[in-house]
């Protein structure tokens, strides 16, 4: 009968045995193959004592999760000294900006063109009725998958978001925050994994976006919006998040980072 064990009873016991075959025996010879037993033993005994460590080890997902969690964080705190730093100096630019601007008529009428276009522009807030959309992934408590459904199935990917906001501005949006962060025309949402990338910092669903503008067109675009349609249907089918909201006043802040935009002309 054959005797099954795990971890360090199994090599041992094959220590022990391959001892008790290289005993003497009474008025016998050992056989021809006797000497390889050592080596299968010892070998059999390092492959077994490997298998239980690595077995007793914690799981190599947990720890590339834990990696990016880490890596995350670290991010983060890079962004939030970068813009610490950022900040004075475009307070010193700006008062040095209208200190030459109150001297110079010339650069005073400049000012005071380009502040004309600030709201247009983005850099300054704006308040009026919205239109909030919430994405979500699909929760699974217990960890079981709909059926037919793949992991990818069960997240809010790159596609799903750019859809919607692709749709609002479509409606007529005349201002837009991701997340609470002011966004631009020529912002990028990038999803990195299952995390949003936006103006380098790292966000997790639910994913919430804010659109002033008339809610009843924007709502319309939305519907007949081909992405935003397949989005839904995986919500229903998947179990992933859709809620969307009317609101009657909301504040979107300005954006406060700074725009690559070199050239731009004002249509409407």
């Amino acid at each position: 009968m054959t005797e099954y064990a795990s971890g360090h009873a199994t090599w041992r016991n094959v220590l022990q045995r391959a001892v008790r075959e290289l005993l003497p025996r009474r008025g016998g010879r050992r056989p021809g193959w006797w000497l390889g037993v050592p080596v299968i033993a010892v070998a059999a005994g390092l492959l077994f004592t490997t298998s239980a460590t690595t077995a007793d080890g914690p799981p190599l997902r947990e720890d590339r999760r834990l990696e990016l969690v880490d890596l995350i964080e670290e991010r983060e705190e890079r962004v939030a000294a970068a813009e610490a730093q950022i900040a004075p100096l475009e307070a010193a630019v700006a008062a040095l900006t209208d200190a030459q601007g109150g001297a110079d008529p010339p650069v005073l009428a400049e000012q005071e063109r380009a502040e004309s276009y600030l709201a247009a522009a983005g850099f300054t807030g704006l308040r009026g009725p919205a239109v909030t959309v919430t994405l979500n992934d699909a929760l699974q408590p217990d960890g079981v998958r709909p059926p037919g459904a793949e992991p990818d199935d069960l997240l809010v990917h790159q596609q799903d978001l750019q859809s919607v906001i692709n749709a609002l501005w479509a409606g007529g949006a005349e201002a837009m925050s991701i997340m609470g962060e002011r966004v631009l025309s020529t912002s990028a949402a990038i999803c990195v994994g299952p995390v949003l990338l936006l103006h380098g910092r790292p966000h997790s669903p639910p994913y919430v976006i804010v659109a002033i503008g008339d809610p009843e067109t924007m709502s319309t675009a939305l519907a007949e919006a081909p992405g935003v349609q397949l989005f839904r249907e995986a919500a229903d089918a998947y179990g992933l998040g859709y809620r969307e909201t009317a609101e009657e006043d909301v504040t979107v802040p300005a954006f406060d980072g700074t725009s690559t935009l070199r050239s731009a002309q004002v249509t409407g």
